[in-house]
């Protein structure tokens, strides 16, 4: 049996300035610092073997503050684009107290195109609620020059079975922190859930959810 913890990337500066973040790099709002140590705190005692992350400042960084707060590892940063896994896959200078972080941009949150920088309120009362809703939660649809959730599924998904679901069946406990419809399109995954009822899955920002594995299903615990 092997432990999944999921975790939404703490609040952002664009996040508590209520902008579409995508893949804009920000970094951390003074909220979101200070939330990193209750979350040490919920993963304190468990045994976390790797970690996978996008190439995103602020997943990277949440990990960087949770991780001054659990004082026994810290973490060490492997990025996988470009076909670097084979070259880390050979790489002997992980030590004891280092704990290995994978980053790969197929973790990314979905890519918001035109409305990327934008506030979300005026977003929507340029484009009206209900479309801006369907962009952010809907599976097929897209905001102009964006990604759908299908999009975002096609690239996580088979990153997440490739190489987190591979450390899984081998025994290790994996921490995967990502953004908002990554961690949606896993979810969806991970649950079966249906490309209607998806619309209905909401993660807040610093949200932990643990599953269990057996080595062919996942078991969701909270």
């Amino acid at each position: 049996m092997a432990n999944l913890f999921l975790l939404r990337h703490l609040k952002s500066q664009w996040n508590q300035d209520n902008r579409f973040a995508g893949w804009v790099d920000n970094p951390l709002s003074k909220e979101g610092i200070l939330a990193a140590k209750e979350i040490a705190g919920n993963l304190s005692g468990e045994k976390i073997d790797v970690a996978y992350t996008s190439s995103l400042i602020r997943c990277q960084e949440t990990i960087l503050r949770i991780f001054e707060h659990m004082g026994n590892k810290y973490p060490l940063f492997l990025h996988l684009d470009g076909g670097a896994m084979e070259k880390w896959g050979n790489f002997t200078g992980i030590g004891q107290n280092d704990m290995p972080v994978y980053v790969s941009e197929k973790l990314n949150e979905r890519y918001y195109g035109k409305i990327q920088g934008l506030n979300k309120e005026e977003t929507m009362e340029k484009y009206g609620k209900d479309l801006v809703h369907v962009w952010r939660r809907g599976y097929n649809d897209k905001p102009p020059g964006g990604e759908s959730l299908k999009d975002v599924y096609k690239r996580s998904v088979p990153f997440f079975k490739k190489y987190i679901e591979k450390d899984l069946t081998s025994g290790k406990d994996v921490l995967l922190v990502a953004s908002h419809n990554s961690l949606r399109a896993i979810v969806k995954y991970l649950e079966g859930i249906s490309d209607e009822d998806i619309a209905n899955v909401e993660l807040p920002f610093g949200a932990l959810v643990r599953y269990d594995f057996d080595g062919e299903s996942y078991k969701k615990i909270i």
